[in-house]
């Protein structure tokens, strides 16, 4: 059980993140509460002040912004193990972002106090803490480097496409990643329309870069897709 419970805590291979004792996970698990909720929850909002830190066991979670003129950007799609609203609840500042399931998912709840007095006597879980910080801000730079310095909207989306394959060392192998996002939540994700990712997808299709079976997307063409994205 004990090693179960690591697995599930730990970054997927591809991410360098410490791997946390037993003795440090039987203390996380102490300390935090897990719930399983249903698609379509915000376990908080922009703007909320902070409660504490949410560890994602299992599902998806997508992490969004709001423009004043109501448009969305999706920053990010949480996958188990990463860790949730830590850069809030250490800064104890208002959450930057909406956290919101988008598939059954199973998620930890710890208190603020509770994690400051961990990082606080344990400095295991304290570097952990700071690695899964560390990459989100890196992660998040990259983001914001490939939006603005993208010159077209089917760069952003090859962009988009060839980052999910990097992210999966399965999909690596097999150049097959599972497309569990609508077509609007790429729009938001690359910043555009509905309508304009659903004609791309149908160029790339077209010009034989991608194949659809269902949710899977297979990236036939992984050279020719790359050489839509500049330098």
């Amino acid at each position: 059980m004990a090693t179960e419970v690591i697995d599930r805590l730990q970054k997927d291979s591809n991410k360098t993140v410490v791997r946390l004792s037993p003795a440090a996970v039987d203390v996380i698990e102490q300390a935090a509460l897990t719930t399983t909720y249903p698609a379509g929850v915000a376990l908080f909002s922009e703007g909320q002040p902070p409660r504490g830190v949410f560890i994602l066991r299992r599902g998806r979670i997508k992490l969004s912004v709001s423009g004043r003129d109501g448009r969305t950007l999706i920053l990010r799609i949480a996958e188990p193990g990463d860790l949730l609203g830590v850069a809030s609840v250490i800064s104890a500042r208002e959450y930057e972002a909406t956290a919101e399931t988008q598939e059954p998912s199973d998620v930890s709840f710890i208190r603020q106090s509770d994690l400051l007095r961990l990082m606080r006597i344990h400095g295991e879980i304290g570097l952990w803490v700071t690695q899964h910080l560390s990459q989100d801000y890196t992660a998040t730079c990259r983001e914001i480097r490939d939006l603005m310095l993208s010159d077209s909207a089917s760069e952003k989306l090859a962009r988009l496409l060839v980052g999910w394959l990097d992210n999966s060392t399965a999909s690596k192998q097999s150049g097959q990643v599972k497309m569990a996002v609508t077509h609007e939540e790429i729009g938001q994700m690359i910043g555009t329309t509905r309508e304009t990712v659903s004609r791309l997808l149908a160029e790339f299709k077209k010009r034989r870069l991608i194949q659809q079976r269902g949710v899977t997307l297979v990236i036939s063409n992984r050279v020719a897709l790359e050489s839509l994205i500049s330098a």
